[in-house]
């Protein structure tokens, strides 16, 4: 291409390289001297109403005064609501269902206090803080004394621009949002760490105290049938929950919470195999059952591998010898899995005479083998 180029019109234009490889031209004519280009500068500023009128300030104080107040008021019904409403009470949540009652209030209360915080903190610094653009060339990395003091000075006005010197009532009310907002996140570590009752904890619902001190029949679950001992083949599996829930399910009073500790694995084996004395005489002909819960952290310990005769966590690979009464040969579990007593009553069918002698679940550091 030549250094001149005719338009449709017949003219002539001037063509100078581009900026980049020098190959590509462009007319000189969009060539201009950067000194060409006037600074647009910044839009006007805008005064608020606050600015300019004291009334409309004193308002604004006022609202940002009542969203603190209104959050502390949300805290203080978290932190009544959470020793005052009755863990068991529910009630109905239009779109969800049943609802527990002190779930509901405890959600809502902590979500309207934080918000109320939020939108508090916001409409402040919307209408009260400095609303003042500020532009500030760049500078060399190392500052002198002088612009070090100016950059101090530019702080402490940024303080006095939010008013709080002003402005106490801000001041008091924002602290006491915040420092009421803390409690009930305390309140919920301290309430939950005890004291621990490790009784509670190994009592299930196959204690006979559940079904007026007699043996408790093992049911199959979920069909709740009960078992005869014959019916139990060398290798078989059944899962296993006790007589005793229907009494909840019909009450319709903590069903998962019974169900999650009662949880248990029946098993038969060759009872040459069994090395432990004890895993004998608690079972019945070489049938076995322990809880299904693990050990670790509580997953239901449903794999049973019929040739080594390991009992496998699903979710954390922890392996347990039904041979070595459940003891841990490997994974993250620290202790065996705890083994329900069982017999069989005057129809054939199994029963339990007994309760779990040992916390089940878990194995956190209250509890002990």
């Amino acid at each position: 291409m030549n250094d001149h180029e005719t338009t449709d019109h017949g003219t002539s234009t001037a063509l100078v390289p581009a900026a980049g490889d020098g190959h590509d031209l462009l007319p000189a004519s969009m060539i201009r001297d950067a000194d060409q280009f006037e600074n647009p500068g910044l839009p006007p500023h805008v005064h608020r109403a606050a600015d300019d009128h004291p009334d409309a300030a004193k308002r604004a104080e006022r609202q940002v005064a009542t969203m603190f107040g209104l959050s502390m008021l949300a805290t203080l019904v978290f932190l009544v609501s959470y020793f005052a409403i009755p863990d068991e009470a529910t009630f109905f949540f239009p779109g969800i269902g049943v609802a527990k009652t002190q779930n509901v209030v405890l959600g809502l209360s902590l979500g309207f206090a934080i918000f109320l915080i939020g939108i508090g903190a916001v409409h402040w610094a919307k209408t009260l803080m400095s609303d003042e653009e500020i532009v500030e060339e760049r500078h060399l990395q190392a500052s002198t004394g002088e612009q070090r003091a100016k950059a101090v000075a530019m702080v402490t006005a940024g303080v006095e621009s939010t008013q709080l010197t002003r402005r106490p009532v801000l001041k008091y009310t924002l602290g006491g949002a915040l420092g009421l907002f803390a409690l009930p996140l305390g309140l919920q570590v301290a309430g939950s760490l005890g004291p621990v009752n490790v009784e509670e904890l190994k009592h299930t619902i196959w204690d006979p105290a559940e079904n007026g001190g007699k043996p408790i029949r093992l049911m199959r679950d979920p069909e709740m049938t009960p078992i005869r001992f014959d019916e139990v083949t060398n290798g078989s599996v059944f899962h296993v929950m006790p007589e005793t829930l229907q009494k909840h399910i019909d009450e319709g009073k903590h069903v998962l919470e019974a169900k999650a500790k009662a949880a248990v694995i029946l098993i038969r084996l060759d009872p040459d195999k069994i090395k432990v004395q004890k895993a004998k005489d608690w079972g019945v002909d070489g049938v076995v059952a322990y809880s299904k819960i693990c050990t670790h952290v509580g997953c239901a310990v449903g794999l049973y591998e019929q040739q080594t005769h390991h009992l496998l966590c699903p979710c954390h690979q922890s392996t347990f010898d039904l041979t070595e009464d459940c003891a841990v040969i490997f994974g993250p579990a620290k202790r065996p899995l705890p083994q329900l007593k069982i017999t069989v009553d005057d129809a054939g069918y199994l029963v339990a005479p007994e309760g779990f002698h040992e916390p089940v679940g878990p194995s956190f550091w209250e509890r002990a083998r």
